[in-house]
């Protein structure tokens, strides 16, 4: 499978943690990577400085769907579904709460 012109959404929706030139710390889910171009091809694609996550996605049915939305959807999914879980704040800690409470 190829990828679809001017999609993105594996360069959008995913955090990536690694540095990316641009971008030391990564990237957040759902920000563009600032190597895309106009285009919204990678500048970076078969470069060594591409982080080693991004070469790992491949173009898939499953991943890309039918459409652009639909890639940005499941792949927003995934990023729910794995990203680390941080344990909540005990309720009497939590913003406008009182000890007494």
């Amino acid at each position: 499978m190829q990828c679809r012109p001017r999609c993105a959404a594996c360069c959008i929706a995913p955090s990536i943690s690694s540095p990316i030139p641009g971008m030391p710390d990564g990237k957040p889910a759902g920000v563009p990577c600032v190597q895309l171009d106009e285009e919204l091809r990678c500048r970076l694609f078969g470069r060594p400085e591409r982080p080693a996550v991004c070469g790992g996605l491949q173009p898939d049915e499953d991943m890309c769907g039918s459409s652009r939305e639909q890639a940005l959807r499941w792949l927003g999914h995934l990023e729910d579904q794995t990203c680390p879980q941080t344990d909540p704040a005990p309720a009497h800690e939590l913003p406008g709460r009182r000890a007494a409470d």
